[in-house]
């Protein structure tokens, strides 16, 4: 009998999810548009940069080196400066990214094999364009200085050294962060629909009925929980393959192993919706606390920077956040097979999240019957 019941509880929440056109286009629609909108738009590669350049030598080096910077794909148009005044208001006025000035002797100097004048000014208030620019500058003008004579004779009695880039060779950006949105999107979508869930039955007056039916707590509880758990698989199964089949992601891993996972991150995930379900009255109050978790939840996941990076107080606040934990698994099934004990050792604190977040959901709902 508690299958039965069960059971219509579970039709009964798909129904009230997919039976609203608008509710049906929600589910669908925006998550697709978000996954192919964000895997081009949301890119930390830094390309048509407008730059300006002050050269005070006019030798051949300074002009070698004008024409490769002008050459690169990361520069869309290169202006000549004749003053210093230029290049503070081109910088001032946000007409150029970066300024390259080039020294009077530059040319001289470095067929010489002297050390030579370069100066690169960068636009600070754009911080991470400006220091992904000046490297990409640094790596022209090492460029030029090789191909000079005392350049050649000096890489001849040095060590070469040669990069390679594990699990992505080529750098391609929707690598990194398709992968990223499978895990991103599911959180955004599972947190959202479970949020609602009770939220929506308290504005309609039906969470009262609900009550007082033969379902039990732990009944309420799974079938709250399971049909947002199909939902957030049917749309990782969607981002799986468009990964795959669009973006050209290659999936080395195990599709068992990602799913398998997902099944934990999910329940954590809807474990938290449902505490923030149960702690609103209205559609709007599960809305804002959705979003009061979620933006935090991204912002200190490792999604767009390394936890490393952040202040040592702050890293233990990622421990609980189901996110940090299935982007390690989500991004290492799909770039590098990660192994089954790595994935455990992710998944277990994912099912500590979902069984204190469900026995809180639980402890609540247990009051609203009281």
């Amino acid at each position: 009998m508690w299958w039965t019941r069960l059971k219509a509880l579970i039709v009964k929440e798909l129904l009230a999810v997919l039976r609203d056109p608008k509710g049906r286009t929600v589910l669908i629609g925006p998550p697709i548009i978000q996954l192919l909108v964000f895997s081009y738009a949301a890119t930390l590669e830094v390309t048509n940069v407008d730059l300006m350049v002050l050269n005070r030598d006019n030798g051949h080096w300074s002009q070698e080196l004008v024409q490769q910077v002008g050459g690169s794909p990361t520069f869309r148009s290169i202006e000549l400066a004749s003053s210093p005044h230029e290049v503070r208001l081109a910088i001032d006025t946000q007409r150029v990214l970066a300024v390259v000035e080039i020294g009077p002797t530059f040319s001289r100097d470095i067929e010489a094999g002297r050390p030579a004048e370069v100066q690169m000014i960068l636009d600070g208030r754009r911080s991470n364009a400006s220091q992904i620019v000046s490297g990409y500058l640094g790596r022209i003008v090492g460029a030029v200085a090789a191909e000079t004579p005392a350049g050649k004779r000096a890489a001849s009695e040095t060590i070469r050294v040669e990069a390679r880039n594990w699990f992505n060779p080529n750098l391609t950006y929707q690598w990194f962060m398709v992968p990223n949105l499978v895990a991103s999107i599911a959180l955004l979508i599972g947190l959202i629909v479970t949020a609602l869930s009770v939220a929506r039955e308290r504005e309609l007056g039906t969470f009262d009925q609900l009550i007082v039916s033969p379902l039990r707590t732990h009944e309420i509880l799974l079938g709250k929980l399971i049909p947002p758990m199909m939902i957030g698989l049917f749309h990782i199964t969607i981002y799986i393959l468009a990964a795959v089949f669009i973006f050209g992601v290659p999936l080395r891993g195990s599709l068992f192993l990602l799913y398998g996972s997902a099944i934990f991150y999910l329940a954590a995930v809807v474990g938290l919706g449902l505490f923030i379900s149960a702690l609103s009255m209205t559609q709007q109050q599960a809305i804002l606390g959705a979003f009061l978790f979620m933006v935090p939840a991204m912002l200190l996941s490792g999604f767009a920077t390394p936890i490393e990076n952040m202040p040592s107080w702050l890293q233990p606040v990622t421990l609980i956040n189901p996110l940090h934990y299935f982007l390690v698994i989500v991004k290492g099934v799909f770039l590098k097979d990660i192994p089954l004990a790595e994935v455990v050792h992710q998944t277990l604190p994912l099912c500590l999240i979902a069984i204190v977040t469900l026995s809180s959901a639980a402890w609540l709902f247990r009051r609203r019957l009281e």
